[in-house]
């Protein structure tokens, strides 16, 4: 009979000792397994391990290191062309991949959005700035000059009330120029816009209105002829369009101005003409241009942004403006969807 082995702790010795007894005698049993093999086996395993996980670290560290650099390669071209624009680059653009859309790319595009917005924004302010200093030259050298005229030597009171006079109307002039400017510079951007509804019957009546008095103490007709409908428009943009389209008709046209406002699929369109000579045909092609005035007109009033602003109101309301000559006179058209 034998009993199972038990170790026996050795440094060096791995021992197994079993019991056996046989014909009442009773024998003891030792079996040993020298360790140092298995140590050593043990230690080279442990080596091998050590290095294969170095080497995987370095190979990872490496290839996460080029995969992040070619990643965020985009983003240091984005940051070159921001420092481009920050020391006064002009129409600069970041390149960005057609071909792929991924978030990088998507930022490359919504970055040039916002220096397309910066381009359009910093053109207008210098429109601005050209056109204020071009036209209110005019006006104020005119002040100037009746000014100075008048300090030249002592001058009666009626001449004097004269001077005021005339000084009096440039002044007025320059504030209808210095507001308009700002009208159109608010208008630049279609968030200036607030659609409601609009009865046309009443908006186009309210607009028309002072022109009726106009025309009846010149001696002609105005017609306006609108229908009764709702309209999803500005009203505090659309009222003064239609102002300045009926005062540009009676201050440059003859005979009958008719208005007429309808509403159809297409949106609203309103029209205004007169029985005048009509528009010069070299005119036509600038007639909505900022300070664009007919030859003829240049001498007589008006500061040559009334078309101007028809055609500011018309873009920020998304449609269209357009001058035209028919054979009796001048027809203006302001189309706006609805």
């Amino acid at each position: 009979m034998s009993a199972p082995f038990w170790p026996i702790t050795s440094n060096t010795l791995r021992l197994q000792a079993r019991r056996v007894t046989a014909d009442g005698k009773t024998r003891i049993v030792i079996a040993a397994v020298r360790r140092g093999h298995r140590d050593e086996a043990l230690r080279e395993l442990l080596a091998q391990l050590a290095l294969a996980s170095g080497l995987t670290l370095i190979a990872a560290s490496c290839v996460g290191y080029r995969t992040a650099r070619a990643a965020l390669r985009p983003v240091e071209r984005y940051r070159g062309g921001a420092a481009g624009l920050a020391d006064g680059a002009q129409n600069l653009r970041l390149d960005v991949p057609a071909d792929r859309d991924d978030e990088i790319t998507r930022l490359g595009h919504t970055l040039n959005h916002m220096l397309d917005r910066l381009a359009a924004s910093a053109e207008r302010e210098r429109r601005f700035v050209a056109d204020a200093s071009h036209e209110l030259r005019t006006p104020l050298t005119l002040i100037r000059a009746e000014l100075d005229v008048a300090l030249h030597r002592p001058r009666s009171a009626g001449e004097l009330t004269e001077t005021l006079r005339s000084v009096d109307t440039e002044v007025q002039r320059l504030i209808e120029l210095s507001n308009a400017l700002l009208d159109l510079e608010e208008l630049g951007t279609a968030q200036h816009v607030s659609r409601a509804p609009t009865d046309l019957a009443d908006l186009v009546g309210a607009a028309a209105a002072p022109h009726l008095r106009t025309a009846e103490r010149e001696g002609r007709a105005l017609t306006v002829d609108a229908v009764r409908a709702i309209v999803d428009v500005d009203g505090r943009w659309l009222r003064p369009a239609i102002g300045n389209l009926l005062d540009n008709a009676l201050r440059h046209g003859t005979g009958t101005v008719g208005l007429t406002a309808t509403v159809d699929e297409g949106g609203l369109r309103l029209c205004v003409t007169d029985e005048g000579s009509g528009f010069p045909p070299e005119f036509l092609t600038r007639a909505f241009d900022r300070f664009a005035r007919a030859e003829a007109s240049r001498t007589g009033e008006g500061s040559g942004l009334g078309l101007a602003f028809v055609q500011a109101v018309a873009a920020a309301h998304g449609g269209t403006a357009h001058a035209e000559n028919t054979e009796h006179g001048a027809r203006v058209v302001l189309a706006l969807p609805c």
